[in-house]
Protein backbone atom coordinates (compact mmCIF):
# COMPACT_ATOMS: atom_id res chain seq x y z
CA UNK A 1 0.00 0.00 0.00
CA UNK A 2 1.21 3.48 -0.97
CA UNK A 3 2.62 6.17 1.58
CA UNK A 4 -0.43 8.42 2.35
CA UNK A 5 1.18 11.90 2.32
CA UNK A 6 -1.96 13.59 5.00
CA UNK A 7 -0.91 11.55 8.05
CA UNK A 8 0.52 13.40 10.96
CA UNK A 9 3.85 13.53 11.05
CA UNK A 10 5.67 10.74 13.20
CA UNK A 11 2.87 8.23 12.83
CA UNK A 12 0.60 6.25 10.41
CA UNK A 13 -2.75 6.92 9.62
CA UNK A 14 -3.65 3.16 10.26
CA UNK A 15 -2.59 2.67 13.90
CA UNK A 16 -2.44 6.18 15.26
CA UNK A 17 1.30 4.91 16.65
CA UNK A 18 4.17 7.26 17.20
CA UNK A 19 7.77 7.15 17.76
CA UNK A 20 8.97 7.43 21.11
CA UNK A 21 11.96 9.34 19.68
CA UNK A 22 10.11 11.99 18.19
CA UNK A 23 7.79 12.41 20.74
CA UNK A 24 10.89 12.71 23.27
CA UNK A 25 12.33 15.66 20.91
CA UNK A 26 8.96 17.28 21.13
CA UNK A 27 8.65 17.68 24.69
CA UNK A 28 12.46 18.94 25.02
CA UNK A 29 11.63 21.49 22.59
CA UNK A 30 8.47 22.71 24.29
CA UNK A 31 10.39 22.64 27.47
CA UNK A 32 13.44 24.71 25.99
CA UNK A 33 10.69 27.72 24.72
CA UNK A 34 8.67 27.80 28.32
CA UNK A 35 12.12 28.38 29.81
CA UNK A 36 13.10 30.94 27.31
CA UNK A 37 9.91 32.98 27.72
CA UNK A 38 10.08 32.64 31.32
CA UNK A 39 13.79 34.10 31.45
CA UNK A 40 12.79 37.00 29.23
CA UNK A 41 9.46 37.67 31.28
CA UNK A 42 11.77 37.73 34.00
CA UNK A 43 14.07 40.02 32.49
CA UNK A 44 11.59 42.50 30.92
CA UNK A 45 10.04 42.93 34.91
CA UNK A 46 13.30 43.65 36.60
CA UNK A 47 14.08 45.96 34.08
CA UNK A 48 11.10 48.02 34.81
CA UNK A 49 10.21 49.54 31.15
CA UNK A 50 11.43 46.46 28.97
CA UNK A 51 13.91 46.68 26.59
CA UNK A 52 16.89 49.30 27.09
CA UNK A 53 16.42 52.56 24.59
CA UNK A 54 19.79 53.01 22.76
CA UNK A 55 21.39 56.66 23.63
CA UNK A 56 22.86 58.27 21.04
CA UNK A 57 26.65 58.52 21.60
CA UNK A 58 28.30 60.98 23.52
CA UNK A 59 29.77 62.72 20.63
CA UNK A 60 26.74 63.45 18.94
CA UNK A 61 24.79 64.88 21.87
CA UNK A 62 27.61 67.67 22.50
CA UNK A 63 27.64 68.12 18.55
CA UNK A 64 24.18 69.78 19.08
CA UNK A 65 24.39 73.58 17.80
CA UNK A 66 24.41 75.32 21.43
CA UNK A 67 21.25 77.70 20.04
CA UNK A 68 19.65 74.61 18.83
CA UNK A 69 16.14 74.50 21.09
CA UNK A 70 15.30 71.01 23.05
CA UNK A 71 12.56 68.82 22.33
CA UNK A 72 9.16 69.36 24.39
CA UNK A 73 8.91 66.99 26.84
CA UNK A 74 5.87 64.66 26.73
CA UNK A 75 4.39 66.33 30.19
CA UNK A 76 4.26 69.82 28.50
CA UNK A 77 0.20 68.74 27.60
CA UNK A 78 -1.88 66.70 27.79
CA UNK A 79 -5.30 65.36 25.98
CA UNK A 80 -8.69 65.64 27.86
CA UNK A 81 -8.18 61.78 29.02
CA UNK A 82 -4.55 62.62 30.67
CA UNK A 83 -2.46 61.16 28.20
CA UNK A 84 0.79 62.80 27.25
CA UNK A 85 1.42 65.15 24.36
CA UNK A 86 4.52 64.76 22.74
CA UNK A 87 5.49 66.79 19.51
CA UNK A 88 7.05 65.17 16.63
CA UNK A 89 11.03 66.03 17.58
CA UNK A 90 10.92 64.87 21.10
CA UNK A 91 11.76 61.50 20.59
CA UNK A 92 14.80 62.58 18.43
CA UNK A 93 18.30 64.61 18.97
CA UNK A 94 18.62 67.07 16.11
CA UNK A 95 21.83 68.61 14.50
CA UNK A 96 22.28 71.36 12.35
CA UNK A 97 25.47 72.03 10.38
CA UNK A 98 25.90 74.77 7.56
CA UNK A 99 27.45 73.92 4.29
CA UNK A 100 30.01 76.38 2.60
CA UNK A 101 27.19 77.71 0.27
CA UNK A 102 24.81 78.55 3.40
CA UNK A 103 22.56 75.17 2.89
CA UNK A 104 21.55 73.93 6.40
CA UNK A 105 22.29 69.98 7.28
CA UNK A 106 19.68 68.90 9.69
CA UNK A 107 20.87 65.32 11.16
CA UNK A 108 18.14 63.40 13.51
CA UNK A 109 18.87 60.36 15.47
CA UNK A 110 17.00 58.73 18.43
CA UNK A 111 16.53 59.83 21.62
CA UNK A 112 14.76 58.45 24.61
CA UNK A 113 11.41 61.08 25.67
CA UNK A 114 10.86 62.13 29.06
CA UNK A 115 8.86 59.63 31.27
CA UNK A 116 7.42 56.86 30.72
CA UNK A 117 4.36 54.77 29.14
CA UNK A 118 2.34 55.52 26.34
CA UNK A 119 2.93 58.91 24.69
CA UNK A 120 0.34 60.60 21.67
CA UNK A 121 2.56 61.57 19.33
CA UNK A 122 0.96 65.26 17.61
CA UNK A 123 2.71 64.57 14.05
CA UNK A 124 0.10 67.19 12.21
CA UNK A 125 1.71 70.19 11.36
CA UNK A 126 -1.06 72.21 8.95
CA UNK A 127 -4.34 72.15 10.67
CA UNK A 128 -5.91 70.72 14.17
CA UNK A 129 -7.59 67.65 14.97
CA UNK A 130 -10.93 68.59 14.86
CA UNK A 131 -11.91 67.02 18.25
CA UNK A 132 -9.24 69.80 20.17
CA UNK A 133 -9.74 72.56 17.66
CA UNK A 134 -11.56 74.20 20.41
CA UNK A 135 -8.42 74.51 22.72
CA UNK A 136 -5.16 76.06 22.22
CA UNK A 137 -1.82 74.44 21.87
CA UNK A 138 0.04 75.73 24.75
CA UNK A 139 3.29 75.45 23.33
CA UNK A 140 2.04 77.79 20.97
CA UNK A 141 1.50 80.60 23.96
CA UNK A 142 2.95 82.45 26.08
CA UNK A 143 1.69 84.28 29.39
CA UNK A 144 2.07 87.72 29.17
CA UNK A 145 0.73 90.88 31.08
CA UNK A 146 -2.30 91.53 27.98
CA UNK A 147 -3.04 87.58 28.15
CA UNK A 148 -2.11 84.85 26.39
CA UNK A 149 -0.56 85.78 23.27
CA UNK A 150 0.15 83.47 19.86
CA UNK A 151 4.17 82.96 19.63
CA UNK A 152 5.97 80.07 17.43
CA UNK A 153 6.87 77.12 19.02
CA UNK A 154 10.04 75.48 19.89
CA UNK A 155 9.99 73.03 16.97
CA UNK A 156 9.13 75.94 15.47
CA UNK A 157 5.34 75.41 14.12
CA UNK A 158 3.39 78.82 13.32
CA UNK A 159 -0.02 79.34 14.78
CA UNK A 160 -0.76 79.89 11.17
CA UNK A 161 -0.03 76.43 10.43
CA UNK A 162 -1.78 74.97 13.42
CA UNK A 163 -4.74 76.90 13.40
CA UNK A 164 -5.08 76.83 9.35
CA UNK A 165 -7.68 74.69 7.93
CA UNK A 166 -6.14 72.23 5.64
CA UNK A 167 -6.52 72.23 1.99
CA UNK A 168 -6.80 69.50 -0.50
CA UNK A 169 -3.62 69.99 -2.32
CA UNK A 170 -5.69 69.22 -5.64
CA UNK A 171 -4.99 71.74 -8.80
CA UNK A 172 -7.79 73.96 -9.47
CA UNK A 173 -9.98 77.18 -8.58
CA UNK A 174 -9.30 78.05 -4.74
CA UNK A 175 -11.57 80.41 -3.26
CA UNK A 176 -11.05 82.18 0.49
CA UNK A 177 -14.28 84.11 1.96
CA UNK A 178 -13.66 86.05 5.23
CA UNK A 179 -16.71 86.81 7.07
CA UNK A 180 -15.86 90.04 9.15
CA UNK A 181 -17.11 91.70 12.37
CA UNK A 182 -17.77 88.57 14.61
CA UNK A 183 -18.23 89.39 18.02
CA UNK A 184 -20.32 92.59 17.85
CA UNK A 185 -23.66 91.74 17.48
CA UNK A 186 -24.38 88.64 19.62
CA UNK A 187 -27.67 87.83 16.66
CA UNK A 188 -25.71 88.21 13.80
CA UNK A 189 -22.69 86.21 15.14
CA UNK A 190 -24.78 83.51 16.18
CA UNK A 191 -26.51 83.14 12.95
CA UNK A 192 -23.08 83.21 10.91
CA UNK A 193 -21.52 80.48 13.44
CA UNK A 194 -24.56 78.35 12.70
CA UNK A 195 -25.39 78.71 9.29
CA UNK A 196 -22.32 79.23 7.01
CA UNK A 197 -20.07 76.38 5.64
CA UNK A 198 -17.58 75.80 7.77
CA UNK A 199 -15.06 76.36 5.19
CA UNK A 200 -15.51 80.20 5.46
CA UNK A 201 -13.18 82.22 7.40
CA UNK A 202 -14.61 83.94 10.48
CA UNK A 203 -12.77 87.40 11.65
CA UNK A 204 -13.61 88.32 15.58
CA UNK A 205 -13.43 91.72 16.24
CA UNK A 206 -10.96 92.66 19.09
CA UNK A 207 -13.41 94.92 20.91
CA UNK A 208 -16.59 92.26 20.53
CA UNK A 209 -18.03 90.00 23.14
CA UNK A 210 -18.14 87.04 24.49
CA UNK A 211 -14.74 86.19 22.13
CA UNK A 212 -13.97 83.17 23.70
CA UNK A 213 -17.19 81.30 23.73
CA UNK A 214 -17.90 82.47 19.85
CA UNK A 215 -14.69 81.09 19.09
CA UNK A 216 -14.50 78.25 20.67
CA UNK A 217 -18.03 77.45 18.86
CA UNK A 218 -16.28 78.47 15.74
CA UNK A 219 -13.72 76.02 15.77
CA UNK A 220 -15.51 73.24 16.73
CA UNK A 221 -17.66 74.06 13.50
CA UNK A 222 -14.59 73.47 11.39
CA UNK A 223 -13.93 77.32 10.61
CA UNK A 224 -10.61 78.81 10.11
CA UNK A 225 -10.36 81.98 12.20
CA UNK A 226 -8.35 85.76 12.12
CA UNK A 227 -8.69 88.34 14.27
CA UNK A 228 -9.86 91.93 13.66
CA UNK A 229 -7.52 94.67 14.84
CA UNK A 230 -8.63 98.32 15.27
CA UNK A 231 -6.16 100.74 12.63
CA UNK A 232 -6.92 104.19 12.40
CA UNK A 233 -8.79 105.21 9.05
CA UNK A 234 -8.20 108.23 7.36
CA UNK A 235 -11.32 110.10 8.86
CA UNK A 236 -10.40 109.65 12.68
CA UNK A 237 -11.60 110.19 15.00
CA UNK A 238 -15.16 111.08 13.36
CA UNK A 239 -15.03 107.31 12.17
CA UNK A 240 -13.76 105.95 15.63
CA UNK A 241 -12.84 101.95 15.29
CA UNK A 242 -13.09 101.51 19.09
CA UNK A 243 -11.27 101.27 21.85
CA UNK A 244 -7.10 100.64 21.33
CA UNK A 245 -7.26 101.63 18.09
CA UNK A 246 -3.93 101.95 16.41
CA UNK A 247 -2.48 105.12 15.29
CA UNK A 248 0.02 106.86 13.42
CA UNK A 249 0.20 109.76 15.78
CA UNK A 250 1.53 107.06 18.46
CA UNK A 251 5.11 105.73 19.58
CA UNK A 252 5.14 102.01 18.04
CA UNK A 253 5.82 101.25 21.99
CA UNK A 254 1.85 102.13 22.37
CA UNK A 255 0.78 100.61 19.45
CA UNK A 256 2.60 97.63 20.03
CA UNK A 257 1.09 97.17 23.43
CA UNK A 258 -2.35 98.19 22.02
CA UNK A 259 -1.82 95.52 19.47
CA UNK A 260 -0.63 92.67 22.36
CA UNK A 261 -3.92 93.33 24.28
CA UNK A 262 -6.22 92.44 20.97
CA UNK A 263 -4.40 89.81 20.63
CA UNK A 264 -5.03 88.33 24.22
CA UNK A 265 -9.05 88.07 23.77
CA UNK A 266 -9.18 85.44 22.12
CA UNK A 267 -6.75 82.46 20.94
CA UNK A 268 -6.54 79.56 17.86
CA UNK A 269 -6.53 82.53 15.23
CA UNK A 270 -4.00 82.37 12.16
CA UNK A 271 -3.49 85.61 11.86
CA UNK A 272 -4.71 89.53 11.98
CA UNK A 273 -6.70 91.33 9.59
CA UNK A 274 -7.31 95.15 9.61
CA UNK A 275 -10.68 96.69 10.93
CA UNK A 276 -11.00 100.18 8.93
CA UNK A 277 -7.32 101.48 9.07
CA UNK A 278 -7.01 103.27 5.78
CA UNK A 279 -4.41 105.98 7.49
CA UNK A 280 -2.48 103.39 9.34
CA UNK A 281 -2.26 100.98 6.28
CA UNK A 282 -0.64 103.78 4.00
CA UNK A 283 1.80 104.50 6.73
CA UNK A 284 4.82 102.28 6.65
CA UNK A 285 6.44 103.53 9.73
CA UNK A 286 3.87 103.25 11.48
CA UNK A 287 3.10 99.60 10.32
CA UNK A 288 6.43 98.37 10.21
CA UNK A 289 6.88 97.88 13.99
CA UNK A 290 3.18 96.52 13.98
CA UNK A 291 3.83 93.66 11.26
CA UNK A 292 7.11 92.43 12.24
CA UNK A 293 5.59 91.48 15.73
CA UNK A 294 2.72 89.71 14.02
CA UNK A 295 5.15 88.05 11.68
CA UNK A 296 7.46 87.28 14.49
CA UNK A 297 4.58 85.83 16.29
CA UNK A 298 4.03 83.56 13.08
CA UNK A 299 0.84 84.83 12.29
CA UNK A 300 -0.49 86.21 8.74
CA UNK A 301 -1.87 89.73 8.19
CA UNK A 302 -4.96 89.78 5.48
CA UNK A 303 -5.47 93.10 4.11
CA UNK A 304 -8.84 93.92 3.31
CA UNK A 305 -8.00 95.68 0.14
CA UNK A 306 -10.46 99.04 0.70
CA UNK A 307 -7.40 101.32 1.08
CA UNK A 308 -6.02 102.18 -2.52
CA UNK A 309 -2.96 103.79 -0.13
CA UNK A 310 -2.27 100.06 1.58
CA UNK A 311 1.78 99.66 1.91
CA UNK A 312 0.91 96.34 3.37
CA UNK A 313 2.57 94.18 0.37
CA UNK A 314 6.22 96.45 0.77
CA UNK A 315 6.06 96.24 4.07
CA UNK A 316 5.29 92.59 4.30
CA UNK A 317 8.11 91.93 2.18
CA UNK A 318 10.08 93.82 4.37
CA UNK A 319 9.51 91.93 7.37
CA UNK A 320 8.90 88.35 5.48
CA UNK A 321 5.34 88.41 7.28
CA UNK A 322 2.69 86.04 5.25
CA UNK A 323 0.34 88.62 4.30
CA UNK A 324 -3.08 88.54 1.58
CA UNK A 325 -4.96 91.00 0.01
CA UNK A 326 -8.88 90.61 -0.06
CA UNK A 327 -9.67 91.14 -4.12
CA UNK A 328 -12.94 91.73 -3.63
CA UNK A 329 -15.48 93.31 -0.86
CA UNK A 330 -18.65 91.71 -1.50
CA UNK A 331 -21.20 93.46 0.59
CA UNK A 332 -20.90 97.26 -0.36
CA UNK A 333 -24.66 96.92 -1.58
CA UNK A 334 -26.91 95.39 1.14
CA UNK A 335 -29.16 92.83 -0.69
CA UNK A 336 -28.50 89.02 -1.42
CA UNK A 337 -28.75 89.51 -5.21
CA UNK A 338 -25.92 92.15 -5.34
CA UNK A 339 -23.81 90.24 -2.86
CA UNK A 340 -24.36 87.20 -4.85
CA UNK A 341 -23.53 89.33 -8.15
CA UNK A 342 -20.35 90.04 -6.67
CA UNK A 343 -19.50 86.15 -5.29
CA UNK A 344 -19.76 85.39 -9.02
CA UNK A 345 -17.62 88.46 -9.86
CA UNK A 346 -15.30 86.75 -7.12
CA UNK A 347 -14.91 83.59 -9.27
CA UNK A 348 -14.46 85.05 -12.70
CA UNK A 349 -11.43 86.58 -10.85
CA UNK A 350 -10.15 82.64 -9.42
CA UNK A 351 -10.42 81.24 -12.76
CA UNK A 352 -8.47 84.20 -14.01
CA UNK A 353 -5.80 84.21 -11.60
CA UNK A 354 -6.14 80.82 -9.92
CA UNK A 355 -7.27 81.89 -7.00
CA UNK A 356 -9.32 84.95 -5.43
CA UNK A 357 -10.18 86.23 -1.80
CA UNK A 358 -13.64 88.08 -0.63
CA UNK A 359 -14.71 89.90 2.31
CA UNK A 360 -18.01 89.89 3.88
CA UNK A 361 -19.87 91.46 7.15
CA UNK A 362 -21.50 89.10 8.94
CA UNK A 363 -25.08 90.63 7.94
CA UNK A 364 -28.14 88.77 7.24
CA UNK A 365 -28.19 89.37 3.75
CA UNK A 366 -24.25 88.60 3.16
CA UNK A 367 -24.68 85.40 5.38
CA UNK A 368 -27.86 84.14 3.05
CA UNK A 369 -25.87 85.17 -0.14
CA UNK A 370 -22.99 83.26 0.91
CA UNK A 371 -24.65 80.39 2.20
CA UNK A 372 -26.98 79.43 -0.84
CA UNK A 373 -23.57 80.27 -3.35
CA UNK A 374 -21.19 78.28 -1.40
CA UNK A 375 -23.55 74.95 -1.94
CA UNK A 376 -23.31 75.20 -6.18
CA UNK A 377 -19.39 76.13 -5.67
CA UNK A 378 -17.85 72.29 -5.48
CA UNK A 379 -20.24 71.39 -8.36
CA UNK A 380 -18.64 74.25 -10.48
CA UNK A 381 -15.00 72.67 -9.83
CA UNK A 382 -14.36 75.66 -7.27
CA UNK A 383 -12.49 74.91 -3.70
CA UNK A 384 -13.14 76.89 -0.38
CA UNK A 385 -10.54 77.38 1.42
CA UNK A 386 -9.12 79.03 4.80
CA UNK A 387 -7.29 82.19 3.79
CA UNK A 388 -4.06 80.81 5.44
CA UNK A 389 -4.16 78.84 2.05
CA UNK A 390 -3.83 81.51 -0.05
CA UNK A 391 -1.35 83.47 2.17
CA UNK A 392 2.01 85.10 0.46
CA UNK A 393 4.20 83.04 2.73
CA UNK A 394 8.17 83.23 2.44
CA UNK A 395 8.80 80.36 4.23
CA UNK A 396 6.61 78.22 1.71
CA UNK A 397 7.03 80.27 -1.81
Amino acid sequence: MGTDLHAPLGGNRKTGSRRPGVLRLGRIAASLCLFAIGGFSLYTAFRGDGLERSKPPAAEQAATPPNTPPPPTTTATKTPDGMPRAEPRSGATVEQMVTGDGSVITKYSPRPRDGSGPVLVDAMQIGQDPRMAAQPNEALLEETPFGRLPIVGPDGRRPMDQYARPASGARGVRIAIVVSGLGLSQTGTQRAIAELPEEITFAFAASGNSLQRWMQEARRGGHEILLQVPLEPFDYPTNDPGPETLLTTKPAARNIENLHKAMGEITNYTGVMNYLGGRFLSDSTAMEPVMRDIGKRGLLFLDDGTSAQSKTAAVAKGTELPYAFADLQLDGQLDINAVLKKLDELERIARKNGQAIGVASAFDESVDAIAKWSEEAAMRGIEIVGVAALSNDPKNP
